[in-house]
């Protein structure tokens, strides 16, 4: 294949004609695929529900004597407490459990900090005359959703191989009114990117000016590798402690992607001073979450070893996926050298940066061709990408044969968007 830069107008010509057609074809099939988010597949869920029957009796419902069918133990099971510290690299005690989905406990810290304040906080910060928060992108939509609900101002970060420009970041937090900073550290949506060593350690010795600056970690993909073995992971929080900023770090995870994605739990991580100041508020909100559901995890995930074995398993269903995106990619799309993506080896997307000015006209394309994908924009802040190029690409909930028609339909249409731009149409 001859790239689009080197091809004469008569040549560009004929490629969008042949694409034109190819994309017909694709309309003619009546496709209805969903590629909008990183949803678990069929095969994936059904190879956990084993976990629907670990508590089978009344005596199974005990950890040690407390009985997880009652009230109490508000910031979670012992054992949950305990799981989540082995698979993160913590303390028990610095762990508070919560239910299904980290988002909603990330949502209730921001929520908290506007209505009362963090523990060092001067002021709610519905009481400050501007809040803003710093975000990574690309990154998670949800992140930035939730900064846009609460009115803060979102200034964009740039992401570097190795994670947020941290220059950029050491500069910005000068600004007493910069509050927080949201980030996935590893395997970051969408890039995949595992943030540096030298990059972690500038995070924990960042000197914000706001005194109660919060550092969002979002470690959802902490043990989420596809190819490979399990890459360790700094624990953020001592380092944190160490460099004098304990209290600075709130980081969640959960079992979204390990069990179930819409009945798993979560946590959050934090100084034993943090976790003791928001189990006095949630103690407002809630008895506790349930508990039913932190035991019948623990139970059958056991520990760190036994889930990274399990892992092992949804990677044997995630690898060939990941594999047939990339492959059709190198194929159709590298010779062509209108865009560059990323190659990960572990989280949930692939991050596409197509021929600028072209993202949303090629998603449009797929969307008639019936095939839905993650929103133009969606990776930046306010929905904006500055450069209309960058598209997350989601594998993992379509079977194979499903993907592949579906990635047929997005090389299409990213050839043709970009032909388009070149030839003025």
């Amino acid at each position: 294949m001859t790239p689009y830069s080197c091809m004469t107008t008569e040549e560009l010509n004929t490629a969008y004609n042949q694409t034109k057609a190819d994309f017909d074809t694709c309309i003619a099939k009546g496709l209805k695929l969903n590629m909008a988010r990183g949803k678990p597949s069929k095969k994936q869920l059904d190879m956990v529900s084993d976990l629907l029957t670990v508590l089978s009796k009344p005596e199974d419902c005990f950890d040690g004597d407390i009985d997880a069918r009652n009230y109490g133990e508000l910031a979670g099971l012992p054992c949950a407490r305990e799981y989540w510290a082995d698979v993160l690299g913590c303390k028990a005690e610095q762990v508070f459990v919560g239910g299904a989905a980290s988002l909603n406990m990330m949502f209730d810290v921001v929520s908290r900090a506007f209505t009362h304040g963090l523990l060092h906080s001067p002021r709610p910060w519905c009481k400050e005359e501007k809040v803003k928060f710093l975000c990574p992108a690309p990154g998670y939509d949800r992140h930035f959703a939730i900064g846009e609900f609460f009115g803060a101002e979102l200034i964009t970060v740039p992401m570097t191989p190795t994670g947020p420009d941290m220059d950029m970041v050491e500069e910005l937090v000068k600004d007493p009114q910069v509050k927080m900073l949201w980030c996935v550290p590893k395997y970051s949506n969408p890039d995949g990117i595992i943030f540096s060593d030298e990059t972690i350690q500038r995070f924990a010795n960042l000197k914000p000016a706001a005194p109660d600056f919060a550092l969002i970690w979002d470690n959802a993909y902490s043990i989420h590798e596809f190819f490979g073995d399990y890459v360790p992971f700094p624990d953020i929080l001592e380092l944190c402690e160490k460099a004098g900023n304990p209290d600075m770090v709130f980081e969640f995870a959960s079992t979204s992607k390990i069990t179930f994605a819409g009945g798993g739990i979560s946590c959050m991580a934090a100084s034993t001073a943090n976790i003791d100041y928001f189990t006095g508020i949630f103690g407002v909100q809630m008895i506790s979450y349930d508990k039913v559901n932190q035991l019948r995890h623990v139970r059958f995930l056991k520990n760190k070893a036994h889930t990274l074995e399990i892992m092992k398993g949804h990677a044997s269903l995630m690898a060939p996926k990941f594999r047939l995106v990339l492959d059709m990619l190198d194929e159709e799309i590298a010779p062509l050298g209108f865009a560059n993506w990323n190659k990960p080896s572990g989280g949930y997307f692939i991050s596409l940066n197509t021929m600028n000015g072209t993202a949303k006209r090629a998603l449009e394309l797929c969307k008639q061709a019936g095939v839905i994908m993650t929103k133009a924009g969606a990776t930046f802040p306010y929905g904006i990408d500055p450069n209309d190029s960058n598209i997350r690409i989601a594998p993992s909930l379509p079977p194979l044969d499903e993907l592949k028609q579906a990635m047929e339909v997005f090389c299409t249409c990213i050839k043709l968007a970009a032909l388009e731009k070149l030839l003025n149409k």
